[in-house]
């Protein structure tokens, strides 16, 4: 099978596997974009020490939602249809995009992951740069294996790819693990749903990745790739803000029902209750 483009797209495709990948990226482009303007929008609805992390959110689904954009209009350049099948034409599919967009919002996905919490300065600050290296050092790595002439190189920058993940796994299992048992059972509950779905989420890339390695090749290879990266762009990253906003809201319901606790009871003229029994006796 002949290659001619940057992203090793073939040069023949089915008119179903050419429109399975068109529509996947359509309908992820219409996700993203609809929920920013969701998050933007409910930004109101949460306390302000937990509206960053929602802004993130929908900062992250509207660069996500960009570069889908330009993948899409990419592979549509990429082939143009002849008779019953799609050719590919002399336009490059640039799937650099993605990684473009992996570097950014990557590390804006684990700073929401625990502006949510509105930690101390000093506890966050230490995680969110152990975070954010290793999400760097991640997507950079696995970009130079994705891009690699050969399966055996491709493996090797996957593996080392794999290192920085698997630390950033560590850092969520075990020192945000404090924070969170020190949240409501409702918090706790979404929040340990919120990593778990980081954990599945970011699984499905590896599985996608590694594709080639497992001897599927051609346009199935293909197909699967870009269906697979999309798929789990759509649950790590408008899914992923959901839980989000879903613990800002419920944290939010928490502080006011403190706050109204904490508060004292008044009669209709404003006169609290303590001062009426003591102007009785």
């Amino acid at each position: 099978m002949e290659y001619i483009t940057i992203a090793s797209v073939p040069t023949e495709l089915t008119a179903n596997q050419f429109s399975l990948v068109y529509n996947a990226f359509s309908l992820c482009i219409a996700a993203m974009f609809a929920a920013a303007l969701f998050f933007f929008n409910a930004k109101s609805q949460v306390g302000r020490k937990y509206q960053v992390a929602v802004i993130i959110s929908g900062v992250v689904v509207s660069i996500a939602g960009y570069h889908y954009f330009r993948i899409f209009n990419s592979w549509e350049a990429a082939y143009a249809l002849q008779g019953s099948t799609y050719l590919a034409t002399e336009e490059l599919f640039n799937d650099a995009y993605r990684y473009v967009d992996w570097l950014l919002t990557v590390p804006l996905l684990l700073i929401e992951a625990v502006a949510v919490l509105a930690l101390s300065k000093e506890v966050a600050r230490p995680l969110l740069i152990k975070l954010a290296t290793a999400a760097v050092l991640m997507i950079g790595t696995g970009y130079v294996g994705e891009v690699a002439d050969s399966i055996t190189t491709r493996a090797i920058w996957g593996a080392v790819s794999t290192l920085p993940f698997l630390y950033i796994l560590f850092i969520l299992w075990t020192e945000l693990s404090q924070a969170v048992e020190r949240q409501d059972r409702r918090v706790k509950t979404l929040l340990n749903g919120m990593r778990f779905l980081l954990l599945f989420s970011w699984g499905v890339y590896p599985i996608a990745y590694l594709l080639p390695e497992l001897g599927i090749a051609g346009a199935t290879a293909t197909v699967g790739v870009q269906v697979g990266y999309t798929i789990a762009d759509l649950l790590a990253k408008p899914v992923f803000g959901l839980l989000v906003f879903s613990i800002a809201r419920v944290k939010t319901q928490i502080d006011e029902a403190q706050v109204a606790d904490q508060r004292p009871v008044t009669d209709t003229n404003g006169n609290r209750a303590e001062d009426l029994v003591g102007s009785t006796r």
